[in-house]
């Protein structure tokens, strides 16, 4: 029933009944009885002529995770001084499943309109926000997730076979933090370090990102220092937040769930 709310995206935010009962592929009574109690809950709304939208209740909800998770506020201060120091838009991001969401930007003048933002997700192979992750996850996680996606992983150049993937992300993890070039979106570089949560387990990344017509490549350098120290600074706040209040690892490779 939940798995209806995928039906809404921004090329669909709006959906007639039959779209629904459709993708449910329940009885009609059953499908009813199901939009019905997402009526209800306020996570759709009917609009006129028989279409729905997402509801209100979701728009409660990114009110609360704003107000209460811990990531997301102790990223506010970190993404602003890195604006400051570089210049380029902020990203803080999060491990969401086998994908990397974005939680929270802080754009810088001049930001290209593509960038990356809150509650867009990409794969874990595509941009330095998403590929810094990799190399932290655990190797159990890892040969599940090379098992997947092997193409994916060959066709962004992280190894055709496991060793050769292995190899480098170990290249990747020496040096702490990694630059890409339009990987995501042509004409965009980025820079991202890992965050760790209070177990020292990742949990995302946070860097900068920018047009590259605007980017200086001599201080590279600099941008990766400063992406580099927001990134301990990020994970050191979390640790003094405490276990219980700071996020578990969202889940990974074939995982559906964190353990």
């Amino acid at each position: 029933m939940l798995g209806l709310l995928d039906l809404f995206t921004p090329s669909a935010s709006v959906r007639p009944v039959s779209d629904l009962v459709t993708y449910l592929g329940t009885s009609r009574s059953t499908s009813y009885r199901y939009i019905k109690a997402l009526h209800s809950a306020g996570l759709i709304e009917a609009v006129a002529n028989g279409r729905y939208v997402l509801g209100p209740r979701i728009v409660e909800f990114d009110r609360q995770i704003r107000m209460t998770d811990p990531l997301y506020k102790a990223g506010a201060q970190v993404l602003r001084s890195l604006v400051e120091l570089t210049g380029h838009s902020a990203l803080l991001c999060a491990l969401y499943s086998d994908s990397v969401m974005c939680i929270r930007e802080e754009l810088a003048e001049g930001s290209p309109p593509a960038l990356f933002s809150r509650g867009q997700r990409r794969p874990l192979f595509s941009g330095a926000a998403s590929k810094i992750i990799l190399p932290y996850l655990p190797p159990h996680r890892l040969r599940s997730i090379f098992k997947q996606h092997q193409r994916a992983i060959a066709l962004a150049g992280l190894g055709t076979d496991w060793d050769s993937f292995r190899d480098n992300l170990t290249a990747v993890r020496r040096e702490g933090y990694l630059v890409t070039h339009g990987e995501f979106n042509p004409g965009v570089f980025g820079v991202s370090a890992p965050v760790f949560n209070a177990e020292g387990l990742v949990v995302g990344s946070i860097g900068v990102a920018g047009s590259e017509e605007r980017l200086d490549r001599k201080k590279l350098a600099a941008y990766s220092e400063a992406v580099v120290a927001a990134a301990k600074q990020l994970s050191d706040q979390l640790a003094d937040e405490g276990g219980t209040l700071v996020n578990p690892p969202r889940a990974y490779g074939s995982a559906r769930a964190a353990r």
